[in-house]
């Protein structure tokens, strides 16, 4: 009786990890490269920059924080920040629609939109 009921968590487990993989490759593969990197700050929009630009530059936001945005080779990465924990500075570079990178401390959102400036994925 035991051998059955191992075999039948394994058989469980298998199924439960495809049906994971599935979902996560057609999430995968719903993404599409983005356009727009959309800067927002205390969830207003305050800038938008085309991802094929090439762009250094400073983020100022509430009481004077900084974060450095780096947009390169269609990639945009918080390069450097003066929040505590630089949680944004370790995040990968983003640029798929629907991608973000934010730093809770400084209220900065950055993500990825497609055409139009518009993220179809929320």
């Amino acid at each position: 009786m035991d051998k059955k009921r191992i075999r039948n968590d394994l058989i469980l487990l298998a199924s439960i990890l495809l049906a994971a993989l599935a979902a996560w490759g057609v999430l995968k593969l719903a993404q599409r490269p983005g356009k727009y990197v959309v800067v927002e700050i205390d969830g207003k929009t305050s800038a938008v920059y085309p991802l094929d630009t090439d762009l250094r530059l400073d983020i100022k936001t509430e009481g004077g924080h900084v974060n450095t945005l780096v947009i390169s080779e269609g990639r945009a990465y918080v390069e450097s920040a003066d929040c505590p924990d630089k949680l944004c500075v370790k995040q990968r570079a983003i640029s798929r629609t629907g991608e973000t990178v934010i730093c809770l401390p400084h209220k900065l959102v950055i993500r990825i939109a497609g055409e139009g400036g518009v993220d179809t994925v929320s």
